[in-house]
């Protein structure tokens, strides 16, 4: 059977098979391609979590390091890198470094001993705090609006809108960029967003979110209109790539456009763009959430989130700060 997992194959070539040819549940089975063992096999995992090992594996390999690898080599790499990575970006390494062994029919060296122990020390003499990016709450995000009304009128409606469903609907970045104009439902009190598939819904069964209409030029329904309308875009990929001279694209944004837009927002009010990111955004409509008063299932229902230990991060930090003194 021919090999076309992507990981495997990293350090020569990148080969991936997109899970855009696998049937959704909503398919009948008389329109169901027929598909082959390899692709339903490239479908077990996202596209973007292939793309990220097979990066990993790349970089793994960079100075003549090969799969299958040794041991020693794994500590010399980790050994090399700590000093400048994360330790979650180390574990993810190593994991892609096992998956590319195991895919390839190799032993694994991420398994010996000694490389576990080498992990164990890094984590102990680092740390495993993990980076948190600045939220983006309501009032950042009207600041930014403003900024970003300033360019041509077709990339102003495009960030603008971008922003504000990304935000209402506390959308992964991932999740925003896979939107598809079929996916929105209007209604008399806002719009309805399918989400066919998620980082932690792999398996399409999909969910839906809502967006209210809000007041003015902030209201995200509003904004979305307006960028349909100026392009005509009615049907296919919602957010799409915009040149220089305000021209749109057929082709969907990337997940790292959506963090080129808010960094690009921040710096030019003259913020510190390193400290926000696409995620800033879920993030800030979480927090803002907290902020507000809704409840942990309130905030749940909107983001998608299995459990409140997932939203601890957002709102423990809101509730210290309502904290009375005890003086």
């Amino acid at each position: 059977m021919k090999n076309h997992n992507p990981i495997s194959a990293a350090c020569d070539t990148e080969n991936a098979v997109s899970s855009e040819s696998i049937p959704t549940r909503r398919e009948t089975p008389e329109k169901r391609p027929k598909l082959t063992a390899d692709n339903y096999i490239a479908a077990a995992q996202s596209n973007a979590t292939k793309h990220g090992y097979a990066n990993d594996v790349r970089h793994f390999c960079e100075d003549g390091r090969t799969i299958p690898a040794t041991p020693e080599q794994i500590i010399e790499y980790l050994v090399e890198v700590a000093p400048t990575l994360a330790v979650s970006t180390l574990e993810r390494r190593l994991v892609a470094i096992h998956k590319a062994h195991v895919d390839a029919g190799h032993p694994s060296p991420v398994k010996h001993a000694q490389v576990k122990r080498t992990m164990q020390g890094i984590r102990r003499t680092i740390g495993t705090r993990q980076r948190r990016v600045k939220p983006v709450v309501k009032d950042d995000l009207l600041e930014m609006l403003l900024v970003l009304g300033q360019q041509r009128p077709i990339k102003a409606a495009r960030d603008q809108a971008l922003l504000l469903i990304g935000w209402g609907a506390a959308l992964r970045r991932s999740e925003l960029v896979a939107l598809r104009c079929e996916d929105i439902t209007e209604h008399s009190t806002g719009i309805e967003i399918l989400l066919r598939q998620s980082k932690t819904d792999q398996e399409k069964a999909g969910r839906t979110c809502f967006i209210p209409f809000a007041n003015g030029d902030r209201c995200p329904v509003k904004a979305l209109k307006h960028w349909q309308e100026l392009t005509g875009i009615r049907t296919g990929w919602l957010f799409r790539s915009v040149d220089r001279h305000d021209n749109v694209s057929e082709k969907s944004l990337s997940a790292q456009s959506v963090a080129l837009v808010v960094k690009d927002a921040v710096r030019r009010l003259g913020g510190d763009a390193s400290a926000v990111s696409g995620h800033s955004l879920r993030a800030g409509y979480c927090t803002q959430a907290a902020i507000s008063g809704l409840q942990p299932y309130q905030i749940r229902e909107q983001t998608g989130h299995s459990s409140d230990l997932m939203l601890a991060r957002y709102i423990r930090p809101v509730a210290k700060r309502k904290l009375p003194s005890l003086l």
